[in-house]
């Protein structure tokens, strides 16, 4: 089987786009574009170094609840955005728990504090504890673990398939990472303005309620994953037991607007079939 609707993104205008959707077993259903061609990830980082955040928990290497990031946050208020750092820069702007403040310094911040814990550096760690024993051979982070992961969609279909049958991490704490963390807390969805609540997980965006959405019009409020600004995306659909990957190499804006949820629709479409 390979579905038709992943060649929606050759209407895309991008240079280069390729996608791909698998289940949870690891079957993938089909792809469309060069499946191993590296791009940048831009914020679909965050979800492979949560994961790795996770097993670091898991290996008892840190607890979610310890003290991390400014003062009175902890681990778990870095990966749900809600440690009060700013986007982008490391200075406090509100108390933990206070507000979802979306923070590409909260996931760095993260990182160094895995890689003291551990003694290992953010990114070996990361390869170490998720990328090697997935067989993501041609995924590596070059930075920022907020930012800088370059991945392919045959990589990132591996990862999709184990966030939705979990091998490397107990289901429960999956279970956890896919839960709301600090119900009802209101803040800005980057690209998408001011969402009342602004659901996230554990690294993790959750669909929720919230519009205008990146997603489609048909994706469940149970929805989770997340989208870069370098025109890439990667959800997990519980309800439909599949997940897309697409990545592009035109930075996010008014045209992915348009395109991604018309193609989301569509895959949900035709693998509910």
């Amino acid at each position: 089987m390979s579905l038709q609707s992943l060649a929606l993104i050759e209407n895309w205008p991008v240079p280069t786009a390729a996608a791909g959707v698998v289940r949870a077993d690891g079957t993938v259903l089909g792809t469309h574009g060069p499946a191993d061609h590296r791009f940048p990830l831009a914020s679909v980082t965050k979800p492979l170094a949560a994961y790795a955040a996770l097993v670091a928990y898991e290996e008892g290497a840190v607890e979610l609840d310890e003290p991390a990031g400014p003062p009175g946050a902890t681990v778990r208020h870095l990966l749900a955005h809600t440690s009060g750092l700013a986007f982008d820069e490391h200075r406090t702007m509100s108390a933990p728990g206070e507000r979802r403040l979306y923070s590409n310094a909260g996931f760095e911040q993260l990182g160094d504090h895995i890689a003291k814990a551990t003694d290992i550096p953010f990114a070996e760690y990361l390869r170490q504890a998720v990328l090697e024993p997935l067989g993501m051979t041609s995924t590596s982070l070059e930075g920022s673990p907020a930012k800088d992961g370059v991945s392919t969609v045959a990589d990132l279909l591996r990862f999709a398939a184990e966030l939705q049958a979990p091998r490397l991490l107990d289901v429960r704490t999956v279970a956890e990472a896919m839960t709301v963390q600090y119900p009802g807390t209101k803040g800005v969805l980057p690209g998408y303005g001011h969402q009342n609540p602004n659901d996230w997980g554990l690294g993790f965006e959750i669909r929720g309620a919230k519009s205008p959405h990146w997603t489609g019009s048909s994706s469940s409020p149970r929805t989770f994953g997340h989208f870069g600004q370098s025109g890439t995306f990667l959800w997990a659909a519980p309800d439909a037991q599949v997940a897309a990957v697409a990545l592009a190499d035109r930075a996010f804006g008014p045209w992915a607007v348009e395109a991604w949820p018309v193609f989301t629709d569509a895959v949900l479409a035709e693998v509910r079939g």
